[in-house]
């Protein structure tokens, strides 16, 4: 059972659930002007680990086909037979209830907005059939993330500095149009659509650039909103020196380095802003 569990758990890279968790929390943390107290810490983490969980792993079914013929992609669990249709719809079903028990037990209005931001995210995996802009969307999906966790806090969407959520549209947008220039090729051969295929791989470079420095003034533009002092803006001016390393270490000539890329520096962004968010708040109180 074990074993199992480990396979499904790599299946949806639960370990890349550091890529969102952060933003929850910033507007968790935002909300309250520091930390929430713990239930709503715990519901928090917990709606995020079941809606991420329940996204991928159906992005893992209804993809299944594609990966199975797609050379990269092949040795995934459902098309190498590790994980069958049963357990994956199990594992996606179950996470979904966590989801909804999380955001039913933290307020009404989290609960009104659970079902959007989840169908939102299952959408998405459906997108790359009929538009190149499936990368915005996900990004879409993504930018519920703060939201969620300043509803969870306040019950309300009042006063949420809603910079941080169009940040984090045009980041997520960004490093998903780089990561998908890994595809470009097999998306086109197979009639899936993304802004790789489109545009070749050095425009959507280029175009990822694009987002990315949006994304950033997006950011900054958050701090002057939640009026967070300088330790937030040095927290941005890092994540941000971390992103341009992101962008001179992949060439859309050498795509060998994108894993690192894709794993480790969109990680450190998030809990970088997270991190100078939280110094901020508590700075503010001494």
């Amino acid at each position: 059972m074990f074993e199992k569990i480990s396979i499904l758990l790599e299946m949806i890279k639960f370990k890349l659930t550091i890529f969102a968790m952060p933003f929850a929390l910033m507007g968790a943390f935002l909300a309250s002007r520091g930390a929430p107290d713990l239930k709503t810490f715990f519901l928090v983490i917990l709606a995020m680990v079941g809606a991420r969980t329940c996204a991928m792993g159906f992005n893992r079914i209804v993809d299944a086909r594609f990966d199975g013929a797609n050379p990269r992609t092949a040795e995934r669990a459902i098309p190498a037979g590790a994980v069958s249709a049963v357990e994956a719809w199990s594992m996606v079903v179950l996470s979904g209830m966590l989801f909804f028990v999380a955001a039913w037990l933290l307020n009404p209005f989290t609960l009104t907005l659970a079902p959007f931001a989840l169908g939102l995210t299952l959408f998405y995996s459906l997108t790359k059939r009929f538009t190149s802009f499936c990368h915005l969307i996900l990004g879409v999906a993504l930018a519920f993330s703060p939201l969620g966790g300043w509803v969870a806090v306040q019950g309300s969407w009042q006063g949420f500095p809603w910079a941080l959520s169009a940040g984090v549209l045009f980041w997520v947008a960004g490093f998903d149009t780089v990561y998908a220039c890994l595809d470009a090729d097999f998306d086109k051969k197979s009639g899936l659509y993304s802004l790789p295929s489109r545009l070749g791989a050095k425009n959507a470079f280029r175009l990822a650039a694009v987002f990315h420095v949006i994304a950033f003034i997006l950011f900054i533009f958050t701090g002057i909103q939640a009026e967070l002092n300088l330790f937030y803006f040095i927290g941005v001016a890092l994540a941000a020196g971390a992103l341009f390393y992101q962008h001179r270490i992949v060439d859309h000539n050498d795509l060998s380095k994108i894993q690192l890329s894709f794993f480790s520096m969109n990680g450190f962004i998030s809990l970088a802003l997270f991190a100078a968010t939280c110094v901020s708040l508590y700075s503010s109180k001494i």
